[in-house]
């Protein structure tokens, strides 16, 4: 397992792509964002549009997925749409992806997202028409 809080790697090489995550309407959503420290011992605001989400766990160090989810907060965690990802850490948070379309989760100092520190979501129509995107109207110009 890479230690994410220790020592940088030699190999900085980045890639250049175009992805995002697929999310079924109203699935329930978790992610866990550790932050690495490897280029700069700093904590990172991650910042995602189009939803709010509960910030059920937080810890310095590797993220253990066997340890840290027993220490959840899953009574009254707080509601945020950004949150720090502190230096040498990490944060879970959740949310459901109820709201249809794509959507920019970034950290919120700028120079980061030209390092990658960004990345999209597509969550999918629901079966409703008031769970889903409505077409573009007809006289949309094209591009």
């Amino acid at each position: 397992m890479f230690d994410f809080s220790g020592n940088g790697t030699t190999n900085m090489q980045t890639m250049n792509g175009t992805r995002l995550y697929k999310l079924a309407y109203n699935s329930t959503v978790q992610l866990v964002l550790q932050d690495t420290g490897i280029i700069a011992p700093e904590t990172h605001p991650i910042h995602l549009h189009g939803f709010n989400f509960f910030a059920v766990g937080k810890g310095i160090g590797n993220y253990n997925p066997k340890k840290d989810p027993k220490k959840f907060n899953l009574v009254d965690p707080v509601e945020r749409n950004t949150i720090g990802v502190p230096s040498g850490g990490w944060v879970a948070i959740r949310f459901r992806a109820d709201n249809p379309g794509v959507w920019f989760m970034h950290c919120h100092l700028e120079v980061h997202t030209t390092w990658g520190l960004k990345m999209a979501f597509l969550v999918e129509n629901g079966k409703g028409p008031n769970e889903s995107l409505l077409p573009p109207p007809s006289d949309l110009p094209t591009c």
